[in-house]
């Protein structure tokens, strides 16, 4: 494994960990949700032009 998956995979998790339906995030809203799909865009992209 590349660090690069290591990393999308951590990612994705985290993504899911702060879903406003669970319990322990609903007073969060969606602002962590939100921050983490862009940072999970952003390493796509950059996992596709081979930049990462």
């Amino acid at each position: 494994m590349t660090l690069g998956t290591i990393l999308l995979i951590v990612l994705v998790l985290l993504l899911l960990g702060v879903v406003p339906t669970w319990p322990h995030s609903k007073g969060w809203g969606y602002g962590p949700s939100g921050v983490l799909g862009i940072v999970l865009v952003v390493v796509i992209v950059m996992l596709l032009t081979g930049r990462l």
